[in-house]
């Protein structure tokens, strides 16, 4: 059977595409789906989540999509400056940031609430990741700080400045780690610590990273070149040639026995590549392509049956990190957004203890 699977990228030219992608033949054909002329100025920013798709842009907006009921959900408008990054944490919240130094966590409900605000950096918020837990955001800015945000208390847990501005932060799947990436470089920190335990280079500035397992991570720069690295040896494990000009985004999924990753590129491409993660990693083989005849700028997949069937099938005990933070998704994670609105507010102290005995009660 084929899997459900839509490719959305966004563009320079303020257009989102989509692709419906079928899987059922040896190589894999993308049929165009729709093409929006969602924004005002260049979209910079994608998310997608089981039953929406997001796209921020340098208009200030965010704009959202239904894909289920295949119809536009409006905008929202919070943000004073371009929308530089937006993640969904499972199917409850959307976390964005822009230029305004803001990061706002928004309700996917009807109404679409910003449930919080949080002025995050006193320049640019250039990049988000929350962790597998949902407890925990990390975010880097334009004043030279990596932050990481408690989301259960709404506070800043800690601070660190970096010298440089980096422009992505990432947590692992696990969650036990976080990279940052500065230009070409890729530092890795332990969640414990908070110190750099080992840093790689990259031949040219890097453009998007992708962990496929809590060790290996793609990466991305500014030419045609992918590559793959162990985060654990600090090493090169191999690299292939994906497009004829810079690699804008690359994302990935799994199928049943071989990683699928998806790059982006300035050249108007999408490609698909089939990889097997296994000791001696073997450059990918391409499964399909298609010309998108636009200049990419950010890339999502869309993949609503597999996330279905993770909350359809809970297990009852969590035996990883992923399931255990499948179960908070579900189970602790609303409580926590009503939290996180009251003690957001650290300039009244009394009337924050006040509402947070009333939030108890409710």
């Amino acid at each position: 059977m084929a899997a459900v699977l839509e490719l959305i990228a966004g563009s320079y030219e303020q257009i989102a595409v989509g692709y419906r992608v079928n899987t059922d033949e040896k190589e894999w054909t993308a049929k165009a789906h729709f093409t929006h002329h969602a924004h005002t100025a260049s979209i910079s920013a994608i998310a997608a989540s089981e039953k929406f798709v997001v796209t921020g842009s340098k208009d200030e907006t965010i704009q959202l999509y239904d894909m289920k009921n295949k119809m536009e959900y409006g905008a929202l408008l919070h943000h004073d400056g371009s929308i530089t990054c937006l993640e969904f944490y499972g199917t409850s919240h959307l976390l964005s940031g822009g230029e305004d130094g803001l990061l706002c966590v928004w309700s996917c409900t009807k109404k679409w609430e910003c449930l919080k605000s949080i002025k995050a950096h006193k320049g640019h918020v250039m990049s988000l990741s929350v962790h597998p837990s949902g407890k925990l955001a990390l975010s880097v800015g334009t004043d030279k700080t990596l932050r990481t945000w408690n989301l259960t208390s709404g506070r800043s847990a800690f601070i660190k400045n970096i010298k440089q501005n980096a422009h992505i932060v990432r947590w692992s799947p696990v969650g036990d780690k976080y990279i940052v990436v500065v230009n070409d470089k890729v530092d890795i920190y332990d969640l414990e610590t908070a110190t750099v335990t080992g840093t790689v280079t990259n031949p040219k500035r890097i453009s998007s990273v992708k962990f496929l397992n809590n060790s290996l991570l793609v990466v991305a720069g500014d030419d045609e070149i992918v590559r793959l690295c162990d985060l654990g040896k600090e090493k090169w494990l191999c690299e292939f040639k994906a497009h004829e000009t810079r690699v804008k985004a690359v994302d990935s999924f799994m199928m049943e026995d071989y990683c699928v990753l998806v790059t982006a590129s300035n050249d108007g491409f999408i490609k698909m590549w089939k990889l097997h993660i296994k000791e001696e990693l073997e450059s990918p083989t391409l499964l399909g392509e298609v010309n998108t005849s636009a200049r990419l700028t950010c890339l999502a997949v869309w993949k609503p049956k597999s996330v279905k069937e993770l909350v359809k099938e809970p297990k009852t005990k969590a035996t990883t990190s992923e399931e255990l933070a499948l179960e908070l998704s579900k189970t602790k994670r609303v409580r926590i957004a009503a939290e996180e609105v009251i003690l957001e507010d650290e300039s009244k102290p009394k009337k924050k203890k006040k509402k947070e005995k009333d939030a108890g009660k409710s």
